[in-house]
């Protein structure tokens, strides 16, 4: 019963909040705990660390494990808090879910092991070792433009069927035959969300329980609206909310992403632009398209 209530629970906008670096590249924990309290004012439905926008792979699993911690305390129980705990190294993907179990976390996003592109049999061992490790909840995160492989929709199914606390899946991938079958294959109650911006509609119009969209980390309020106005049943509002979110869904992802959000971020005056290397600020063609974005959208 508690994984059906966690799948009415974990809906909506989850924001996959950056994480702020000083200038010397270490956490800015108290821009931290700033943003997450904006996300969750500005209406977002539930809160998302360490994910791809996270810039996961550039920490240690310690410092994971601070911000994930940092940000538990800071949500404190308002909204859902779904970290991610997702590595290439399955020990370190057990360890990260585990603790986010331990200190409290709703549930867990655990992303596809990149790099070392492991086949379908793989991932599914993967991935029923991790849910069978813990008792939260566990959504499956595929995104084979990161990861250079595609979690196949009769492994996700099976998962499913197999591991009662896997109850969703964000799927940050273009084919939108795929996640359609995600639905016709794993069941319709399976929770659905989508990790590509421009997704983020149809995939509520297909029974998608909602997205995790780095563009709330810039425009929250308008990212939660576009599911509050389907839910609603203002079909038009939401579209409309859709094509206008284009022009800076299209900015946001002129480099790699959290480059240009925290471009933006930085210009909002929210956080230093501070990416841990191997990234890098986006070029100054892009920082100045993204600043005549955000002036069109009065986000400066």
């Amino acid at each position: 019963m508690a994984y059906e209530e966690a799948k009415k629970r974990f809906r909506g906008s989850i924001s996959p909040v950056i994480t702020p670096f000083h200038e010397d590249e270490q956490i800015d924990f108290d821009k931290f705990k700033e943003l997450i309290n904006w996300q969750i004012e500005s209406g977002s439905h539930g809160i998302s660390v360490t994910g791809t926008s996270g810039e996961p792979s550039s920490m240690t699993v310690e410092e994971r494990e601070m911000v994930m911690k940092t940000a538990c305390k800071t949500v404190n129980g308002r909204v859902p808090f779904i970290p991610g705990t997702g590595s290439t190294n399955h020990q370190e993907t057990l360890r990260l879910t585990k603790a986010a179990q331990e200190m409290g976390a709703d549930g867990a996003l655990v992303i596809v092991p990149y790099y070392n592109k492991p086949n379908q049999h793989a991932l599914y061992r993967h991935f029923k070792a991790v849910a069978d490790s813990v008792e939260i909840p566990i959504i499956l995160y595929n995104i084979p433009g990161r990861t250079a492989v595609n979690l196949e929709v009769d492994t996700i199914a099976s998962l499913a069927k197999d591991c009662p606390n896997i109850i969703g899946v964000k799927e940050s991938n273009k084919d939108f035959e795929h996640v359609n079958k995600v639905l016709l294959k794993a069941g319709r109650d399976f929770n659905l969300y989508s990790g590509i911006e421009v997704l983020c509609y149809p995939m509520l119009a297909i029974g998608g329980a909602g997205h995790v969209s780095a563009t709330a980390n810039v425009a929250p309020k308008e990212v939660a609206e576009l599911y509050n106005k389907w839910e609603a049943g203002d079909v038009e509002g939401a579209q409309d909310l859709h094509f206008g979110l284009m022009p800076l869904n299209n900015v946001l992802f002129r480099d790699t992403n959290p480059a240009p959000a925290k471009a933006a971020l930085g210009m909002m005056g929210k956080i230093k632009p501070v990416l841990r290397k191997p990234l890098d600020v986006p070029s100054e063609k892009i920082q100045h398209d993204i600043r005549n974005t955000l002036t069109s959208y009065n986000l400066l």
